[in-house]
């Protein structure tokens, strides 16, 4: 029955879609890996997107609930944020999203 309750309990994704100044793709990057490493209670893993050749990217933050990111703040992780802030060449589009579908790519059907 665990297994049935696991399933029907829906994660939620924190995105964030923003343009870096020209060249700060890489230095964002590591104060965005600094930040979600911070990460403990309800995270479930995190994905950073660029765009090929270009200072654009997508984050997406994967959490249990959307009150647990809040819970997981704290000064230093504000501290990376505002290193963070004067990177990006206007304010990134961010958003919550439920997870509605979740597909394994490493599990195959059988016919």
């Amino acid at each position: 029955m665990t297994e049935f309750h696991d399933f029907l309990r829906h994660k939620y994704a924190y995105v964030a879609i923003g343009e870096f100044k020209p060249g700060c793709f890489s230095e964002a990057q590591k104060l965005y890996e600094e930040a979600v490493s911070m990460y403990t209670h309800g995270f479930k893993g995190a994905f950073l997107l660029q765009k090929p050749g270009t200072d654009e990217g997508i984050a997406v933050i994967m959490w249990e609930k959307i009150e647990d990111m809040e819970s997981n703040q704290s000064e230093t992780y504000n501290q990376i944020l505002k290193k963070m802030n004067p990177l990006f060449a206007k304010p990134p589009i961010t958003d919550f999203y439920e997870v509605c579908s979740e597909i394994d790519g490493g599990k195959k059907s059988k016919s």
